[in-house]
């Protein structure tokens, strides 16, 4: 008998990996996604009403991933799995035991390196040479639990995060291929996680992204790159103007913005007021 499951998301990661359920032939029990008018702000805020209707699964639209109406719902449908894709709240205890099965996650860098918070942006500002995705099943710790499977990512010196969000959105969907129905047949093998090998980058704001006269050319355009869309964008101040900097280049000659060993250029780029 295969096995009834839910999914929750608010995200366009989330949105491709249930296309792709139905694309490969699965079907789903419940959505679970954030009311509309919250979240908005959200990086790739998506919104599922859509594939709900066209696919005839019931959705259940919330303010908190640990509400009781979620546990309510779950336990309704008779919910084997839940997937939880690019949700920001941490599912506590309470609902993590409520499924038959458990909770299944993605993120976006190759567990136990990279835990928390903004994986793109960080990959491209620390200049890794590759990331990826890991599938793993959820327990109460931040992206700890046993992983399902990964893939990798390869990283060159000119990616920027429009372009690596691509990539990963291309990983989530070739994740769910390999795995759904290893998954609904519950026949995954669960590879625990190697704690001296793990890591934990913290999560980033808007005001992150400013670019500072102390930085070298490289630490700038990594930057740069880092913040793109769909990320809030990197800037530097001119009096009381905002120079919101979406795409630039370096040079040790001339340049709008002087750092440490030359200068950078911006190429796409607005001023706010």
């Amino acid at each position: 008998m295969s096995s009834r499951v839910a999914f929750a998301t608010c995200v366009q990661l989330g949105l491709s990996c249930i296309e792709e359920i139905y694309r490969i032939g699965g079907k789903l029990d419940l959505l679970i996604t954030l009311k509309d008018e919250r979240g908005k702000e959200k990086s790739g805020r998506v919104y599922l009403g859509k594939i709900a209707s066209k696919e005839e699964i019931p959705i259940l639209k919330i303010n908190n991933i640990n509400d009781n109406e979620v546990i309510k719902e779950l336990k309704y449908h008779k919910i084997d799995w839940l997937f939880i894709i690019g949700w920001s709240q941490i599912a506590k205890k309470e609902v993590l035991n409520v499924p038959i099965k458990g909770c299944i996650g993605m993120h976006p860098t190759l567990l136990p390196e990279g835990r928390g918070r903004a994986s793109i942006p960080w990959a491209i500002i620390k200049g890794l040479k590759r990331t990826g995705v890991t599938i793993f099943k959820l327990d109460e710790g931040v992206d700890t639990g046993d992983i399902i499977g990964q893939d990798v990512i390869y990283l060159n010196e000119k990616i920027t995060a429009t372009e690596l969000y691509k990539k990963v959105n291309e990983m989530h969907v070739h994740l769910i291929t390999k795995y759904w129905e290893r998954i609904i047949n519950n026949k995954i093998v669960l590879k625990k996680q190697d704690e001296s090998k793990a890591s934990e980058w913290f999560g980033r704001k808007p005001e992150d992204g400013e670019l500072l006269t102390t930085m070298s050319m490289k630490e700038a355009d990594r930057l740069v790159r880092a913040v793109t869309h769909p990320y809030p964008g990197a800037f530097y101040k001119i009096g009381s103007k905002t120079v919101r900097v979406w795409e630039a280049q370096t040079s040790k000659k001339q340049g709008a913005f002087q750092l440490k060993d030359g200068f950078l250029v911006p190429v796409n780029f607005e001023i706010e007021e």
